[in-house]
């Protein structure tokens, strides 16, 4: 199980302390929050997730300093991110965003590719330059079937990760589970959860 820490709203001098205790994975869902952050940290050993919703306006940004996008949903941003890649001279590791909310060929609200949307996704990811398909990602649903129920969201993550692996052996990562869930990610097999309150307190500005 990886700790991922999710930074977002708090400054550079906190990440250094995360990384002075032993966090080595941190995350940001903004790129003009993000970028500077990580600017300022490039002299420690440590992992950046992106996990937000990705416009590809960004994606040049992002690719300068993310190791890994969460939240890969459209061939579109595939093709953006491949390119900025190439052009980096980087591998990007990339984890497709299921929407469990979603229905066929739409997209969930909170972005997401709809789970049987999933495979051609993965082939989109695998054979584009300069990326790596890592595995999957999830949050759990505040609509449809799923909704209030994140186990059993989960479990369905781990399902459609197992049918992945089928054709795409090393897309092994599973990341589920925020905060207020990360027991119902842990218990269902995910590989890397999110955390952001539960290590570092309510964000500033949030009450």
């Amino acid at each position: 199980m990886t700790l991922i820490v999710v930074t977002k709203t708090y400054p550079a001098s906190d990440v250094r302390i995360l990384a002075e205790l032993g966090v080595r994975h941190v995350a940001e869902n903004r790129d003009q929050d993000a970028a500077p952050k990580a600017t300022a940290c490039t002299d420690l050993s440590l992992t950046w997730h992106f996990v937000g919703q990705l416009q590809t306006n960004k994606v040049r940004s992002v690719v300068g300093y993310a190791d890994v996008v969460q939240s890969v949903d459209r061939t579109r941003l595939v093709t953006s991110l491949s390119a900025a890649a190439v052009r980096a001279g980087r591998e990007l590791g990339c984890l497709l965003q299921v929407a469990l909310d979603a229905g066929s060929g739409e997209r969930g609200e909170r972005g997401g590719v709809a789970p049987d949307g999933v495979e051609e996704l993965a082939a989109a990811v695998a054979g584009a330059p300069g990326l790596r398909l890592d595995g999957l990602m999830t949050v759990a649903p505040l609509a449809g079937p799923y909704a209030g129920r994140p186990r059993a969201a989960f479990d369905q993550l781990r399902e459609i990760s197992s049918r992945l692996r089928a054709n795409h052996p090393a897309a092994n990562m599973v990341s589920a589970g925020m905060s207020s869930d990360l027991e119902d990610a842990v218990a269902a097999g995910a590989t890397h959860v999110r955390v952001g309150t539960a290590v570092l307190g309510v964000r500033p500005g949030l009450g």
